[in-house]
């Protein structure tokens, strides 16, 4: 229910747009009836999940409660740009204009309008989905449990030696 999959019916009416629903929960059956042109893929995992990521044209997320987003981070890491409600986790992995559209929370119009402007739009689509993955390159979960100890570090005033990051080539 929270990642608000209804507001994405403007979306499944745009010509020329397939919606594609990933994943599976109690809301299934009202969701099937709300949007009836779209195509209902329930739970996909590990590499099915990582080709169907890859084969989008534009990653949408609805939900404007979303405190990490991990699925933004996954589209991004495929080259996918995203479209994402201006609030939560997706404000911290799309920058607006670049790798992405970041919209007003709970607008079905605006996702619609966001996803028709990219639909529209070839070299936007592959400019934002390479700024994208670009982005989200460095974004190990080593690196993202790192800064969330330095976040509580600041606050709580203790002083932390960056840790030593290794890349291997």
């Amino acid at each position: 229910m929270e990642k608000r999959v209804e507001l994405l019916a403007g979306v499944s009416r745009l010509p020329g747009v397939r919606l594609v629903v990933i994943g599976d929960g109690p809301a299934a059956p009202a969701l099937r009836q709300t949007l009836p042109d779209a195509v209902f893929l329930g739970v996909r995992q590990g590499s099915q999940l990582a080709r169907l990521y890859a084969s989008l044209d534009v990653f949408v997320h609805s939900g404007p409660y979303e405190t990490f987003g991990q699925t933004v981070q996954e589209a991004s890491a495929s080259g996918v740009p995203v479209v994402a409600p201006a609030a939560g986790g997706p404000v911290d992995l799309v920058v607006d204009g670049e790798t992405g559209l970041l919209v007003a929370p709970h607008s079905d119009a605006a996702l619609a309008d966001a996803v028709d402007r990219l639909a529209a739009s070839p070299h936007l689509r592959q400019r934002m989905g390479a700024a994208a993955r670009l982005l989200v390159r460095d974004r190990s979960w080593a690196a993202v449990g790192d800064e969330l100890i330095e976040h509580y570090s600041a606050v709580l005033g203790i002083s932390q030696p960056a840790p030593a990051r290794v890349t291997a080539a």
